[in-house]
C-alpha cells in the first residue's frame, strides 16, 4: 500500500523533520511512503493544493475525527488492504484548519488527538501510528500491549 501525508508547510523544526525521516526510512520496508508539503494560505488554496496532490482514499486529519486504538488502526489498514486500496492520502491542515469545500468532499476524518496539533507534530505522530500499525499485522515486537 502507498501512504501519501499530505501536509501544510515543510517541517521547520529539526526534531520533527529528523523524525518524520527516520518513520519514513523505517516504513520503506513494509509500504511507500511519500511526504508531500504544500504551500499555505486560505483554507480553500491549500484544500485545493491537497486535493491536486491526492490519490486514493482520502482521510482527513481534525481533532473532530474518529480516535483510533492503535490495534483498529491495523485492523483499518489490513481491511483497506483487502479491499485492493492500493493508495490512501492523509491530509493535514494548517493554522486554519480545513476548509468546508474539502470536508464535504472527503468522506472520512481521523482524529490523532482531541487536542489541536501543531502540523508537523501530528505528522510525526502519524508517521509513528502507520508504522506501528504495519508491525501489529507484521507480527513484529515494536508494538507491545
Amino acid at each position: 500500500m502507498q501512504w501519501r501525508i499530505i501536509a501544510v508547510g515543510k517541517p521547520a523544526l529539526p526534531w520533527a523533520k529528523q523524525g518524520i525521516e527516520d518513520y519514513q526510512r523505517r516504513l520503506g520496508r513494509v509500504a511507500s511512503v511519500d511526504t508531500i508539503y504544500v504551500k499555505d494560505g486560505t483554507p480553500d488554496q491549500v484544500a485545493e493544493r491537497m486535493w491536486s496532490a491526492s490519490s486514493g482514499h482520502k482521510v482527513l486529519l481534525d481533532e473532530h475525527g474518529k480516535s483510533f486504538r492503535s490495534l483498529e488502526l491495523a485492523s483499518w489498514v489490513e481491511k483497506r488492504q483487502l479491499e485492493g486500496c492500493k493508495c490512501v492520502s492523509l491530509l493535514i491542515g494548517g493554522a486554519d484548519g480545513h476548509g468546508n469545500a474539502i470536508r464535504a468532499a472527503v468522506k472520512e476524518s481521523w482524529s490523532l488527538s482531541s487536542f489541536t496539533l501543531q502540523h508537523e507534530l501530528a505528522a510525526l505522530v502519524l508517521m509513528e501510528q502507520i508504522y506501528r500499525a504495519h508491525t501489529i499485522l507484521r507480527k513484529e515486537p515494536y508494538h507491545r500491549e
